[in-house]
C-alpha cells in the first residue's frame, strides 16, 4: 500500500468539478484507490462518494492506493492533485 497526503488548494475544495476530476483520475488506475477526511474514508472511484467528505481548501486528506500497480498509480493521483487540487 502507498498513501500520501494533500492539502486543498482549489478554493472550492472537492467540490462538483474538482471532484470529478479527481474520480476520473482515480477511475484509470488498476489499484483500488480510498480517501481519507477526518473519519470517514470512501472510494474514490466514486464521485458522490469524494464529494460527501466535504473537504474544504485548506484542509488535509490521506489517499491510499492499494494494487499490483500501486507505485505508479499512486505517482500518477500524486501529480493529479498537486495540479488540479
Amino acid at each position: 500500500m502507498v498513501e500520501f497526503t494533500y492539502v486543498i488548494t482549489d478554493e472550492q475544495g472537492l467540490h462538483a468539478r474538482p471532484a470529478s476530476q479527481f474520480v476520473m483520475a482515480a477511475a484509470k488506475c488498476k489499484s483500488t484507490v480510498s480517501v481519507t477526511f477526518g473519519s470517514r474514508t470512501v472510494n474514490a472511484k466514486g464521485v458522490m462518494a469524494v464529494m460527501s467528505l466535504g473537504a474544504k481548501k485548506g484542509q488535509e486528506i490521506l489517499i491510499k492506493v492499494e494494487g499490483e500497480n500501486e507505485a505508479e498509480d499512486a505517482a500518477n493521483l500524486k501529480a493529479f492533485v498537486q495540479e488540479h487540487l
